[in-house]
């Protein structure tokens, strides 16, 4: 499995944020073709002082092949696009391999 991780800073207009992202860019993510899950939240914190984010996106992919193509689609990038509509504090995407563990 291949994780997308975005990581979004605090914005101009933090009540905007979520508005815009609920009602307008996670339908979009909803029919975006490619990811087998994803998850969001707005409570991000820090086990110790401020956390330095505002809000958290993951969205899992079969692989990094199939991350990449999902991010190339048309609609993929009218996801991508779509961020400059609320993210005004910018935005952190990393990505990975997971690698499963025991305990």
């Amino acid at each position: 499995m291949h994780r997308l991780v975005a990581l979004y800073c605090k914005p101009v207009d933090p009540d905007h944020f979520r508005d815009y992202y609920v009602t307008n860019h996670l339908p979009l993510v909803m029919n975006w073709p490619g990811p087998l899950a994803w998850r969001y939240s707005f409570d991000v914190a820090a086990t110790n002082g401020e956390a330095p984010y505002f809000a958290v996106f993951e969205a899992d992919f079969a692989d990094a092949a199939a991350m990449a193509a999902a991010g190339a689609s048309a609609h993929g990038r009218k996801v991508a696009a779509d961020v400059a509509n609320y993210a005004t504090g910018g935005a952190v995407v990393i990505h990975y391999p997971v690698q499963d563990g025991t305990c």
